[in-house]
């Protein structure tokens, strides 16, 4: 497997990352992970849709918390045709009582905690920690990836607004 030394830091501490990079123009892997309530969805399930696909960390995090919530209010002003999905390796249970806690109900969370295909596949897997790296894919309405950010520093937010735009011009 494919090892990208010094992709992404936290705290300034250089990580590695499992998997090929994915870049704009790919199609999007189709792997198979968990929501909360322990069903199989698959990525290329919301074919039709616009996806953003929201890897991070640890939803128990402050940054992936406030990240999460921030996609969840965009969510209401983007419509029907996008879909947010928030994954990460935290067990689906975690997922749902975040969820239940923090008041998000317009993203979706899922879980790649089994076997970190999606971490492996979209080459945001950290070795070090088997956690994932905070990156955002958005994909078009053909499972085509049409923009890729990669927050270099983990612990940072992404660049919201570069996202919203790039699913702007898909809708």
């Amino acid at each position: 497997m494919e090892e990208r030394k010094g992709a992404v830091t936290i705290r300034g501490n250089p990580l590695t990352l499992l998997g090929k990079e994915i870049k704009t123009g790919a199609n999007a892997p189709d792997v198979e992970l968990l929501d909360n309530e322990l069903k199989p969805v698959k990525i290329s399930g919301f074919k039709g849709q616009v996806v953003v696909v929201s890897a991070v960390p640890s939803l128990d995090t402050p940054t992936c918390d406030m990240e999460t919530r921030r996609f969840n209010t965009e969510a209401a002003k983007l419509g029907s045709d996008v879909v947010i999905l928030t994954i990460s390796t935290d067990l689906p249970f975690a997922q749902k009582r975040w969820c239940g806690a923090a008041g998000v109900d317009r993203v979706k969370t899922l879980s790649d905690h089994r076997e970190t295909a999606f971490g492996q596949a979209y080459g945001v897997l950290i070795k070090e920690l088997r956690l994932l790296a905070r990156s955002i894919f958005v994909v078009d309405k053909n499972g085509v990836v049409q923009y890729v950010q990669h927050v270099k520093e983990v612990s940072q937010e992404p660049d919201y607004e570069a996202v919203i735009a790039a699913v702007k011009k898909l809708v």
